[in-house]
């Protein structure tokens, strides 16, 4: 690629999102590294990457915003749109999960409105923001294949968990966002991919190490082991590289298996 593609990455300080920014660095891409509150974890993956680049033509930005906010969103793609002077694809990664864990017989409509703001609301139109300048400036795409747009959900989007019923409820909603945006930019050789990935080593998911660590030693993931950032940073990597050229809409398990319905 003569020119780096620029790829902004959501929730990218730490976690998948880190996964992601690396991986992306490895292929050759710029990343703008969204954070919303933790400058010096963003600066860390912004290192990193420099590290993981082949090429001193790649840039890492950190870029603060919360994607759950209006004017963060649009104050995000002009920072990138003024960093880089462009943006090939978006990787809608950010996301939260409950502040506190509670039966969807007793949680709160304050939690439910937090995780859709930015777990749904937000990447939903941030994508908006994108389209729209790709389709009213119509720039010459850097990537293989054009421009993309992948969304970063969670098997949670088609499995039950009756103590987070919020989180559920926004991954599932953000599954529908991916195939809507797949149609309506399928026409103009823009593709969508939703990554959906299973048990990830994260920090969000710490707190219930030990209860999945068991499961996962009992079977309940065939490929017997935790997911990790690296992995789903693959998939993205596949899909920004152009690999799947006919495959709009597509849904990549990253999950070790767990997906498969077994006896």
């Amino acid at each position: 690629m003569k020119t780096p593609p620029v790829i902004l990455v959501t929730g990218a300080g730490r976690g998948l999102g880190r996964g992601i920014a690396l991986q992306l660095a490895a292929f050759g891409c710029s990343v703008a590294i969204n954070f919303v509150g933790n400058r010096a974890r963003a600066e860390e993956t912004a290192a990193l990457c420099r590290k993981t680049s082949g090429t001193r033509r790649q840039r890492f930005v950190p870029l603060q915003a919360d994607i759950g906010s209006r004017p963060d969103r649009a104050r995000l793609v002009a920072e990138t749109l003024s960093e880089f002077g462009r943006i090939d694809a978006l990787v809608n990664n950010a996301g939260v999960a409950p502040r506190v864990r509670a039966d969807i017989a007793d949680a709160t409509e304050e939690s439910f409105e937090e995780l859709l703001r930015v777990n749904l609301q937000g990447p939903y139109f941030l994508t908006q923001a994108v389209v729209r300048h790709w389709l009213d400036r119509r720039p010459e795409p850097a990537l293989p294949g054009g421009h993309k747009v992948v969304f970063i959900t969670s098997i949670s989007a088609d499995t039950a968990s009756v103590n987070r019923g919020d989180y559920c409820i926004s991954k599932a909603g953000l599954a529908m966002a991916a195939q809507l945006w797949a149609v309506r930019l399928a026409k103009e050789g823009i593709s969508v991919v939703e990554v959906r990935p299973g048990l990830m080593a994260t920090d969000m998911t710490a707190v219930s190490k030990k209860k999945y660590d068991q499961l996962i030693a009992g079977g309940l993931v065939p490929q017997g082991r935790w997911g990790t950032a690296e992995d789903v940073g693959l998939a993205v990597r596949s899909v920004i590289a152009g690999n799947l050229p006919f495959s709009t809409g597509s849904v990549i398990t990253v999950d070790g298996g767990l997906h498969v319905r077994r006896l």
